[in-house]
């Protein structure tokens, strides 16, 4: 914890609206003021306590207290830094301690996430079934037996895709970890969508995970190993630029200089580390946009609208494809709930933010909802579906500018679970 960084705080207010778990429980050790004065009182010498962990355990890390601030407070650092201390104290129990051991055992390796694949195969229905019986006895476990998604074929993409028409740039691609392997559709959209836009597409086979699931929840040496693994494979695939299409995998990639120090920092700034809808609004368009007739609510991910600032470029995007109809969805700079791992670590506080968010979702009476983060689509999907009401699908960006200009009458099959119209 960073005496200095926790001084900028002058306990103003502002970020108590702004804030998931001060927005449902009213408690002020549960708002970012109320944990940065816990962090005080750790560095002036309380000791750390269970119950101080909890506190700090029920943030979301979704930055929404950054964007409010007037002070500038970094509060992202804060919270990252204080949670390494967490892991180090060993002040939690020893069954919070084994589940996220397991869950960092396996969500940052794409082998292991892949072997996931078998009992996925269980029917949607069977899963959901199983998952209130395991509510009682673990939250956590039912909370991943409900969110995860049906097994998909996988989809190999090329080491290298070539621009359509005329070169315009050469593109590294990220894959990620849970977008690689519960949504490779995603990835491929991505790849063809970079790819009609002038776009030389180079995918590295070993680069792995990107540590920000580590980054967010304590473990710095884990995400630094990570990082330094990314780097070298963007470097050893010669490209510069890497365009990611998973939200918390590019806030952390953008903050690999500041997580990491000598030789490896600079070749951290040596990579320039862009979001989808972000590139695409920088390069501008040059393909055909085919007419989608479809309403469309436009879902901001924490860590694309809080961390990196990035509001208006997918919505830009969206908006000029023929036919499609934007709607805003209340409320839309609140946490889902998601959080990275928070869903499973916190299933009920996770839940009543997921239901929040379904019915806001559902209010806008859109055909098809947007979210720029596996993560995000997992949790509204699986809050949309516990409401028992209509299905409505949910796509990435990159979906629908693909059907766009493919041509396509809809936008593929998606985690709603139905087609888009």
């Amino acid at each position: 914890m960073d005496p200095e960084l926790i001084g900028d705080c002058v306990h103003c207010g502002f970020c108590l609206p702004t804030c998931p778990t001060y927005v449902l429980w009213g408690e002020e050790m549960d708002s970012p003021r109320g944990r940065i004065h816990l962090m005080k009182q750790h560095v002036e010498g309380t000791p750390l306590t269970p119950e101080m962990a909890g506190h700090f355990d029920a943030c979301l890390g979704c930055m929404a207290c950054v964007t409010a601030c007037p002070s500038g407070v970094r509060y992202d650092r804060l919270i990252e830094r204080t949670r390494a201390v967490v892991e180090e104290k060993h002040v939690r129990r020893p069954d919070d301690r084994a589940l996220r051991a397991l869950i960092f055992q396996l969500f940052p390796y794409p082998r292991r996430l892949r072997a996931m694949r078998l009992p996925l195969r269980l029917s949607a229905g069977l899963r959901r079934r199983i998952a209130p019986r395991l509510e009682p006895i673990n939250p956590s476990l039912a909370a991943m037996a409900d969110l995860a998604p049906p097994a998909r074929a996988r989809v190999r993409l090329p080491r290298r895709i070539t621009a359509r028409g005329e070169r315009r740039a050469v593109v590294g691609m990220l894959t990620g970890c849970v977008q690689g392997e519960f949504f490779p559709q995603v990835n491929a959209a991505t790849a063809r969508v970079l790819a009609m836009e002038g776009c030389d597409v180079v995918i590295p086979a070993a680069q792995g995970c990107c540590g920000a699931l580590s980054l967010h929840s304590g473990r710095p040496r884990q995400a630094v190993r990570f990082a330094r693994r990314t780097i070298a494979a963007f470097e050893r695939a010669g490209v510069d630029t890497v365009v990611v299409n998973a939200a918390g995998c590019g806030s952390t990639m953008k903050e690999y200089a500041e997580i990491l120090d000598g030789e490896w920092a600079a070749r951290a700034r040596a990579i320039r580390v862009l979001d989808l809808a972000e590139f695409l609004a920088g390069l501008g368009p040059v393909a055909e946009r085919h007419p989608l007739p479809l309403t469309v609510a436009y879902h901001d991910a924490c860590h694309l609208a809080h961390a990196q600032g990035i509001r208006s470029e997918p919505r830009r995007l969206l908006a000029a494809i023929p036919g499609l109809e934007l709607r805003e969805i209340s409320e839309s700079a609140v946490c889902c709930g998601s959080a990275g791992t928070y869903n499973l670590l916190q299933p009920e506080a996770a839940r009543d933010l997921g239901d929040r968010k379904a019915e806001r979702v559902l209010a806008t009476g859109a055909d098809l909802l947007v979210s720029a983060n596996p993560g995000c689509t997992l949790q509204i999907t699986s809050a949309v579906r516990r409401r028992g009401a209509r299905p409505i699908p949910v796509a990435h960006t990159a979906q629908v500018l693909d059907a766009s200009l493919r041509g396509l009458a809809e936008v593929p099959q998606d985690a709603g679970g139905r087609r888009s119209r």
